[in-house]
């Protein structure tokens, strides 16, 4: 293993993929970039895919994760879901809550048990009703992070109530937001006291 060969798997769904984003970044990008720029050796696999809600997450993580991680390696794993699960089709939950409570609280708590986790919250999608039941979600998911202890960013209400979030979102598809509101989330995690990879690599 070469000294500091850190590889973070970003797993989760279309705003971990980076929806709307022209540059291609979105956040994730922004933030390995970030690390890489302070001299930390960090490979960083974009795991997020459009739609995917808790319980397709929890299918695939393990496997996916663990292909990236074969060689000798530190190896990092961070969250970001719940938005789909709250999604309602023909005014059905994509996924009833208990069962994306149950989703998190296993995903989470395997994820511990191989590396170092953290968990950021979705945002909101610009639907009143949804993004209610988002907030519900995500006070739920932090109090079990709590009880996990893996630190958990809430990004819903913050972001809600940010206006340049919302003309970002504007400027992209209406749920999803543009660069510019992804780079609101990145420097969102980039200051979050959780995250791993600021100073400089020594």
């Amino acid at each position: 293993m070469r000294r500091g060969d850190h590889r973070i798997c970003f797993v989760g769904d279309s705003f971990v993929q980076g929806t709307g984003d022209a540059t291609g970044l979105g956040w994730t990008g922004r933030v390995a970039a970030a690390g890489r720029a302070a001299g930390h050796d960090l490979t960083a696999y974009n795991l997020g895919i459009r739609r995917d809600t808790s319980a397709d997450i929890a299918a695939r993580w393990q496997a996916e994760c663990d292909a990236r991680f074969r060689v000798a390696c530190s190896p990092y794993v961070v969250f970001s879901f719940g938005a789909n699960d709250m999604t309602a089709d023909d005014e059905t939950l994509r996924l009833p809550m208990p069962a994306s409570i149950a989703n998190f609280r296993n995903i989470i708590s395997g994820a511990k048990a191989r590396c170092p986790t953290l968990v950021i919250g979705p945002p909101p999608v610009g639907d009143s009703a949804q993004d209610v039941r988002i907030f519900t979600l995500c006070a739920i998911y932090a109090a079990i992070a709590g009880e996990i202890d893996i630190p958990y960013l809430p990004l819903a209400q913050d972001l809600a109530g940010d206006a340049a979030w919302r003309r970002a979102v504007a400027g992209g598809d209406g749920t999803h937001p543009d660069g510019t509101g992804y780079a609101l989330i990145a420097e969102r995690v980039l200051n979050w006291p959780a995250w791993w990879f600021k100073s400089a690599a020594r």
